[in-house]
């Protein structure tokens, strides 16, 4: 006997994958959209060794459909993002990393500046109605203690208060480590973008089953 149920899951299955948008290289499933600064725009890199595409090949190898779309701008702030979010993540987006705050520190900006402009970022997003990952950075401690302790807990914070995924350090694993990082200490190489991508595709993909 012919299990009809089973079918009928697949058939819906299917139908959920072919609503979905496709890309100039046939990827199709929910839109991801990185709202980041030069990490995410890929400073230094060709597009195809950026986070976003690294980060879709990672889900790819994992055998997650999903559309990683790139909004990165380099020398974004977390004021900057929130000035943008609303047309730099399209209507379409299924699911938003915040992946901004960078800039900020090497600015030496107070953490409750950062954590109002991302509490304004995730407040928009959540208002319509799109699923958020936070990624939070580490503040070196030569930024001075009581600093470096603000800074770190706004991602935690913001997180817990919204209801959000949090990925705790989107440069763990790559921050101070020369072989990943281009010349100037600061931004990942291709190493590192892969590194950062592998880190971050089992949080994505726990996110994107959700809408899928």
């Amino acid at each position: 006997m012919i299990d009809t149920s089973a079918l009928t899951r697949r058939g819906l299955v299917l139908a959920g994958l072919a609503a979905w948008p496709v890309t100039a290289h046939g990827a199709r499933g929910p839109v991801v959209t990185m709202l980041g600064d030069s990490i995410t725009a890929g400073y230094g890199l060709p597009a195809a060794a950026a986070l976003p595409a690294r980060l879709q090949a990672e889900l790819q190898r994992r055998g997650v459909a999903a559309v990683v779309r790139n909004a990165g701008v380099s020398g974004d702030t977390t004021a900057g993002g929130l000035a943008r979010v609303n047309f730099s993540v399209r209507p379409d987006t299924a699911v938003c990393v915040v992946a901004l705050g960078g800039n900020d520190l090497l600015q030496g900006l107070s953490p409750r500046t950062v954590r109002a402009n991302l509490d304004g970022i995730v407040a928009r997003l959540k208002q319509r109605k799109k699923r958020v990952v936070l990624c939070g950075l580490e503040a070196p401690p030569e930024l001075g203690r009581n600093y470096a302790r603000e800074f770190n807990a706004v991602f935690p914070a913001l997180a817990r208060a919204h209801g959000v995924t949090l990925y705790p350090n989107l440069l763990a694993g790559v921050a101070g480590n020369p072989a990943l990082n281009q010349p100037d200490g600061i931004h990942p190489n291709a190493r590192g973008a892969q590194v950062i991508a592998g880190r971050l595709a089992p949080v994505i993909a726990g996110v994107v089953a959700q809408v899928a």
